[in-house]
């Protein structure tokens, strides 16, 4: 009962959004990704998202009151873009045209475009990588703020893998990848936070914490109950936003829990060991396979919702 107790106070302190709005376009009705821009030093905060496969290449603006300000277009015919990620510029993104549900695919591929308000279109380089271990799907793309180095994050049932870019991305041939880290089942987005000291991934129902760049497991929390919650960007100020598909869905906030932060209060993963591990109050961080049971109670349904998921992806044209 007590145990119950500690899981349902949990839910609640982590799923308790801060804010948020609707998304008023109709066209953005396959939201699958989110960046925050701009927001530091009083700028102007805007949110960019962008519809996944069915649609044509375009990355929609919107502000706080969920109302397009903005559209980039980049291309007629992308195969299925899944992902965003900020540029260190902070006015462009790193779009991710990295969806495989069938794995299928022999190449996936990135290009950097413009955002902010206002209409444009533009024809940016577009960037080929293949994984050595052939065809994944995937829906995570992060970019080092230190580095501008891209990762993209595989989605699997049983946990996925983060790959890493080449430093240097040439147009016109294959960039390989390079995998360097486990990464939580089912990941649908990913982002810094903050300092760039820690990263984000998310699934359907949870997200997990890692310290940058070692990937050791912070800790893994619930998120707030969306449709089909697919979307992750965080501020400037640490504030992490999440966004879901379907037409009008909503935006919302939510503030990490203490226990996911980097600098949160660690102890040894067993006698003889140095692994950095989570709060425990957040959960056992003993590896992604590992820790506390809840997350298994939580994914019976999880896997519910995603494979209802990929079974409407799959009618998609």
């Amino acid at each position: 009962m007590l145990a119950m107790r500690g899981l349902a106070a949990l839910v609640l302190a982590a799923s308790a959004p801060a804010g948020g709005f609707t998304l008023q376009d109709p066209a953005i009705d396959e939201a699958s990704a989110l960046v925050v821009v701009g927001g530091a030093h009083g700028t102007d905060r805007l949110w960019a998202t962008t519809n996944d496969s069915g649609d044509t290449g375009r990355v929609f603006v919107v502000d706080d009151a969920g109302r397009t300000v903005g559209v980039t277009h980049w291309s007629q015919s992308p195969r299925d873009v899944e992902a965003l990620a900020p540029a260190p510029s902070g006015r462009d993104v790193w779009v991710g045209d990295i969806g495989d549900n069938t794995a299928s695919r022999e190449h996936v591929q990135v290009a950097r475009v413009p955002v902010g308000r206002g209409e444009r279109t533009v024809h940016p380089t577009i960037y080929s990588l293949s994984y050595p271990d052939g065809a994944h799907d995937a829906e995570t793309l992060l970019c080092d703020p230190a580095t501008g180095r891209l990762y993209v994050a595989t989605k699997g049932w049983l946990g996925g893998t983060l790959y890493a870019a080449p430093q240097r991305l040439v147009a016109g041939q294959d960039n390989p990848l390079l995998p360097i880290a486990a990464v939580l089942p089912m990941a649908t987005d990913g982002a810094f936070l903050p300092g760039g000291d820690a990263v984000i991934v998310r699934g359907y129902f949870t997200a997990t914490t890692y310290r940058w760049p070692s990937m050791d497991k912070i800790a893994s929390f619930p998120l707030p109950r969306q449709d089909q919650g697919e979307g992750v960007g965080v501020a400037a100020e640490g504030t992490v936003w999440l966004s879901s598909e379907g037409v009008h869905s909503e935006v919302v906030s939510m503030r990490l829990p203490a226990g996911a932060l980097p600098s949160a209060a660690h102890r040894p993963a067993g006698p003889g060991s140095d692994q950095p591990q989570g709060d425990s109050t957040v959960t056992g961080t003993t590896g992604e396979s590992g820790g506390a049971w809840w997350p298994w109670v939580l994914g019976g349904g999880a896997a519910a919702v995603a494979l209802g998921g990929f079974l409407r992806s799959l009618r998609r044209p």
